[in-house]
């Protein structure tokens, strides 16, 4: 398979009709004759910009005979070590060549000639000799890339076999009979269909039993992310989530787990007939969930919350498993070692949903802060497991994910037992293109590369939180432009390169979560939570206030998809896809928000394509629709009432699995919203945002939360088109919400 990695030649007199010139492209010539490209530049100070796109050459070529090299040796010798710097902090294998007519290797400084490949004499050998021997060590390093799997795939695809197995458009054939396929074929292309394959090819290995380049790769990525065995998955993090649950957990078992925990926690509780036993989280009043506090993590605290229990108290045995979100959506993190040295042994297993967390394990910055890490001690009898969600903060496709489990030093997985969970939950047609990616994200955080990567996430996050910063100072020096959007997090930014800047120190107001625990907890830097005017961390609303779904509107008419907003916040993040040129894009817009603000433009004018699903809005301005909207959330105190909500007493009334069950056998009352207080809950009441399950089957409806579900349905009657999503609730034909419940007792 033919992949397009240049050669690239960086000699001012490329084209130049000099005789350096001319012996510069013979040999240009030569190596494209060889079957490789090659790519001529012209400018000796490109080096750098050049050097940081090593991810698309084969090999450079650099001259040591031009004139500025010649005439200026300290300052060339100190870009020409620049460049190479440049490019081994990247990628410690690409070659580089010098080359030279006049000037040889004694002009040049050791630590430079080291990182070479070899040092090129125009004239000592034939243009044909060098290219060969270049063009040799590039398809080397171009032949060391591919990972295990990624490199049988390529092959496999590439070798022009008839199959005769699924999947049943034979390798895109099928497409190909059919206009509609035509344009499925030209829109996604050969190779992915190609290597769209069945679990059949002895070749590739089979994921189910971990054998074969899947086997192979799957350890070479238990290598990279430092820990003991690492599986793939191919369904995503929920998935993950569910096969380490059935793995550890059995029905009757008491499992710990954070009450900000994704939903598949909760499907793995029923699934399993666990009983769970919550911790807390804390919240403020800008809808954002922070952590548990340390003490709840206390041995004797989780004892006496196990004895106050109703159904966990006369339970037998330790918690099976501790699960804990492992960073919160909004860049929360804790501190593992903490939570290890508190519960190893007493917990049989920690698992940590690091979906947002994959990129940790590359970059010092965040220490002790991630659950499995090169030289980070084992526990002593606690198993440790972390669910990682490959394509959000990482390179995988969508639904790439992968377990990494860390042994404890008396206990070592049983992979047959494992194995026996993971294929509970695993598809016998994974998607082949899936498993590749989780290979290649593995791979491409290989160092020095990872490290890299994760360090331009972090910078990029700390320009764009210092330009918005940049800009609030600005308007603040002009009374009739004064507000602007904030970014959440620390007060002082003045050492925001330095973890220490980024802990969650207690009584601190910038967070609002109250006295935590020194040293618990940080927030991560690359997710950036913004702040839109309106709404005060205690709680208080302003006299005017800009919600934060219209401003989400108006960026997603404008190019930029968020990825979660509330009230008055909305949420990013700076993956290692994000450039300067997509968090300038945003702050642009959000420029443009305001000017359209500040003069009330009609939303037709700004945002035609909402209005023509929802004309009625038309005619109002946007500053306009803006107040009608926060007059509302005032006059009903959302921000406190959702706050209380989630910090409620929530009654466990059944086991969460036997009030399944009860909706499996339909032995429920569909009730409107106004009969729900008291009753039991038969499914999953999830708002959306934060995504967080409310009530989970087998709980009870108090009245805060009833509250809360009536203001739901009053605005979503009133405002169509910014309707808040709680799954859980079912609209009927008359416009009033439901919920299934568990029948009572006559």
């Amino acid at each position: 398979m033919r992949f397009h990695f240049p050669v690239i030649i960086i000699d001012e007199d490329f084209r130049s009709e000099n005789t350096s010139g001319l012996g510069i492209r013979v040999l240009a010539e030569a190596i494209e004759k060889e079957g490789m490209e090659v790519l001529g530049v012209t400018s000796y100070g490109d080096m750098t910009s050049f050097a940081q796109q090593q991810s698309r050459a084969s090999a450079f070529i650099l001259s040591i005979d031009d004139e500025e090299l010649v005439q200026e040796p300290e300052e060339s010798i100190a870009e020409l070590r620049s460049f190479v710097e440049e490019v081994r902090m990247r990628n410690a294998d690409i070659p580089i060549f010098l080359h030279g007519e006049t000037r040889t290797s004694s002009h040049i400084p050791y630590d430079v000639l080291r990182e070479l490949h070899g040092f090129i004499h125009m004239y000592e050998d034939t243009p044909e000799f060098i290219a060969r021997y270049v063009t040799r060590e590039a398809r080397a390093y171009l032949d060391a890339l591919p990972p295990p799997f990624f490199r049988a795939l390529t092959n496999y695809a590439a070798d022009g076999s008839y199959s005769w197995h699924c999947p049943g458009h034979s390798g895109g054939v099928a497409f190909l009979k059919s206009p509609v396929g035509q344009m499925f074929h030209q829109f996604f292309g050969e190779n992915m269909l190609r290597a769209d394959v069945c679990n059949a090819v002895e070749e590739l290995g089979q994921l189910l039993d971990h054998t074969g380049p899947v086997a192979a790769s799957e350890h070479n990525a238990a290598r990279i992310f430092n820990c003991d065995h690492l599986y793939f998955v191919t369904n995503g993090t929920s998935a993950s989530n569910k096969i380490v649950w059935h793995s550890v957990v059995a029905p009757g078992d008491i499992v710990i787990v954070d009450r900000n925990c994704h939903k598949s926690v909760l499907h793995s509780i029923i699934m399993t007939g666990a009983i769970p036993v919550f911790l807390k989280p804390t919240r403020n009043h800008y809808g954002i969930i922070g952590p548990i506090p340390k003490e709840e993590f206390r041995w004797d605290n989780i004892m006496r919350k196990i004895a106050a229990h109703p159904f966990a108290r006369e339970a037998k045995g330790k918690p099976r498993v501790l699960t804990i979100t492992q960073s919160t959506y909004d860049g929360i993190l804790y501190n593992v070692e903490a939570i290890k040295e508190e519960l190893d042994g007493k917990v049989e297993n920690l698992h940590f949903d690091e979906a947002w967390l994959p990129h940790a394990a590359f970059h010092d910055f965040y220490g002790d802060y991630h659950a499995i890490g090169a030289d980070r001690p084992r526990c002593k009898e606690s198993m440790i497991f972390s669910t990682q969600s490959t394509h959000k903060l990482l390179a995988g496709l969508s639904q790439a994910s992968q377990i990494l489990v860390q042994d404890a030093e008396a206990l070592r997985l049983d992979r047959s037992v494992f194995n026996e969970a993971y294929l509970m939950h695993t598809s016998t047609s994974p998607q082949y293109s899936i498993i590749a990616s989780c290979d290649v994200a593995a791979a491409m955080m290989e160092e020095p590369g990872g490290t890299v990567l994760v360090e331009e996430s972090i910078t990029e996050a700390l320009n764009f939180r210092r330009a918005m910063r940049k800009l609030e100072k600005e308007l603040a020096k002009n009374q009739d432009r004064q507000w602007w959007f904030k970014v959440w997090g620390p007060d002082d930014q003045s050492d925001i390169e330095e973890r220490e800047a980024w802990m969650l120190k207690p009584g601190d107001r910038w967070h609002g979560f109250g006295n935590l625990a020194e040293g618990f907890n940080m927030l991560d830097p690359i997710k950036a939570t913004i702040i839109t005017p309106g709404l005060d961390v205690s709680g208080e609303f302003s006299e005017r206030g800009i919600p934060a779904a219209i401003v989400t509107k108006y960026l997603a008419e404008h190019g930029v998809i968020v990825e979660k907003c509330g009230l008055y916040s909305f949420f990013i993040m700076f993956t290692i896809g994000i450039t300067k040129g997509r968090w300038n894009t945003l702050v642009t817009a959000l420029q443009q928000f305001k000017d359209d603000y500040d003069r009330n433009h009609p939303l037709w004018k700004v945002l035609p394509e909402f209005i023509a699903k929802c004309p009625r809005y038309e005619r109002v301005g946007l500053k306009d629709l803006c107040e009608q909207i926060h007059r509302v959330y005032k006059d009903n105190d959302v921000a406190r009432l959702t706050t209380e909500m989630y910090v409620s007493n929530m009654e466990p009334a059944m086991r969460p699995a036997d009030a399944f069950a009860k909706l499996s056998h339909r032995e429920i009352e569909r009730l409107p919203i106004s009969d729900l207080e008291g009753r039991i809950t038969a499914v999953l009441l999830t708002p959306y945002p934060p995504g967080i399950p409310l009530l989970i089957p087998g709980e009870r409806f108090n009245r805060t939360i009833v509250r809360y579900l009536e203001f739901v349905r009053d605005f979503n009657c009133a405002y169509p088109g910014f309707e808040t999503d709680v799954h859980g609730l079912i609209k009927g034909e008359n416009g009033d919400y439901y919920v299934d419940c568990v029948t009572s007792p006559a």
